[in-house]
């Protein structure tokens, strides 16, 4: 059975700081797709940041150069490090695991951390 926690979000002023951890069982971070995605109140869901299962990276527009996904291989764990924070960054963060199998994928989720940056 497949778990993520997610931990880490909070209240925040603008131009602060945070970091999300996300805590992975019954599948390994390194061996396959995470990400993280964020939803805003009326916004449809969007990818933020992720890994592929080959160890590249990818961010949305929005967040290069503030963000930063991160794993530990041996906490099974991987982190979304949030610098120079913005109030349009606002929103419930969560976790993303992709099992990729011979015929499709499958996605697993986090319950989701709220981040809140005020102006």
């Amino acid at each position: 059975q497949v778990q993520l926690v997610e931990s880490g979000g909070g209240l925040v002023q603008a131009g602060g700081s945070l970091r999300l951890s996300c805590a992975a069982s019954g599948i390994i971070v390194s061996a396959n797709g995470m990400g993280w995605y964020r939803q805003a109140p009326g916004k449809q869901r969007e990818l933020v940041a992720a890994f592929t299962v080959v160890g590249s990276t990818s961010y949305a527009d929005s967040v290069k150069g503030r963000f930063t996904i991160s794993r530990d291989n041996a906490k099974n764990t991987v982190y979304l490090q949030m610098n120079s924070l913005k109030p349009e960054d606002t929103a419930v963060y969560y976790c993303n695991a992709r099992r990729f199998r011979a015929l499709g994928s499958t996605d697993y989720w986090g319950q989701g951390t709220q981040v809140t940056v005020s102006s």
